[in-house]
């Protein structure tokens, strides 16, 4: 009997229109030319014989079994998703919304910049935060100049304030 793990929350369904095309490219690149390839070389491990002790048949079906998850999951979610694809008003462009470019400045003036986006196109290494964060719920809805408090998991504060906003 496996571990009970309970469900996961449900996360936020807005998502930019370059999350959503990255998102669609995957789903036809696993659907149109992943699946077709291991699809064709788990045929010919089959056509080699005893299937219980051929490793190329064994790891090319879990492959199936991976790649038919991921399609599953994606075909859902994209079916739910909410396309952001617009700046707010002119007039509210100093305000954090969802999509906005974020740059903030702690107390001994190092600089952060993030944009908040849905959570199935976070990616650290371009500097993209869910909306669901600490940070971004932090942040969101507030204006140039505001002051915010992050508590970190380890209990200590960081003060930011909001030096610029921009919209892409």
């Amino acid at each position: 009997m496996g571990r009970w793990r309970p469900p996961q929350p449900r996360s936020s369904k807005y998502i930019t229109a370059e999350g959503y095309a990255r998102l669609n490219e995957e789903l036809k690149y696993l659907w149109k030319v992943k699946r077709p390839e291991i699809t064709q070389s788990v045929k010919e491990a089959a056509a080699q014989g005893d299937r219980s002790e051929n490793a190329e048949y064994i790891y090319g079906k879990k492959q199936l079994r991976e790649i038919d998850r991921r399609v599953r999951y994606l075909s859902k979610r994209l079916e739910d998703m909410v396309v952001v694809d617009r700046a707010p008003d002119p007039s509210k462009q100093d305000t954090v919304f969802f999509g906005a470019w974020v740059t903030l400045v702690d107390e001994e003036d190092n600089q952060r910049k993030h944009r908040i986006v849905g959570p199935d196109e976070i990616d650290a290494g371009s500097h993209y935060i869910s909306m669901d964060s600490p940070l971004a719920r932090l942040i969101l809805k507030k204006q140039l100049g505001d002051e915010v408090c992050f508590t970190k998991p380890d209990g200590s504060e960081v003060f930011y304030e909001i030096i610029a906003i921009k919209y892409e």
